[in-house]
């Protein structure tokens, strides 16, 4: 019995990406699942699901065959396309980052089922940096310092660099990084 039933999960196998999506925010996003399994299917049901980290995962849509039951305050914005198990988040806003569970389930002889999780991060665009300089003039003539402030508005993981001439510049008795 048990060699049995080993061989029927094994019947399901459902692939993801393994490493964490990034995508931009109020851009479409493609999560892309793919499925298969060695047995004759009478029903095919998929199933997603979204968890923020601390919390309880959310019902975002389902299918059973080619019928789409989506969570009503969500129709809009996830798409479905089944026998696809692919998810289509569009646009994508700062609060879809977190964890995005499928679970598909096929029922033939007997029930398999398998779930995966997709992370995902969600990146906002830097916006053109502005520089200020003290003295506002901008003039420093043989002696006396100069203060550069560079800031952008908006943007995820932002690292900045200072370059002089096409190079990049180091810490040094001229320049100094704060």
């Amino acid at each position: 019995f048990f060699h049995f039933y080993a061989g029927i999960c094994s019947a399901l196998k459902l692939t993801v990406p393994s490493h964490t999506i990034h995508g931009i925010e109020g851009q479409p996003l493609h999560l892309s699942v793919d499925y298969n399994f060695n047995a004759t299917a009478s029903e095919i049901q998929i199933i997603w699901l979204f968890e923020r980290s601390q919390s309880n995962p959310k019902y975002l849509l389902g299918s059973v065959n080619q019928r789409v039951v989506p969570d009503l305050e969500y129709q809009h914005k996830f798409t479905l396309m089944p026998p696809n198990a692919s998810l289509r988040i569009n646009p994508l806003h700062l609060s879809d980052e977190g964890n995005y569970i499928v679970k598909v389930n096929v029922r033939g002889n007997g029930t398999v089922a398998a779930s995966q999780k997709i992370q995902v991060a969600v990146d906002v665009p830097v916006t053109k940096p502005t520089v200020h300089t003290e003295p506002s003039s901008g003039v420093v003539e043989y002696v006396g310092n100069i203060t550069l402030k560079c800031t952008v508005d908006r943007g995820t993981r932002v690292a900045y660099q200072w370059m002089k001439n096409g190079k990049h510049l180091h810490a040094g008795p001229n320049y100094i990084f704060s």
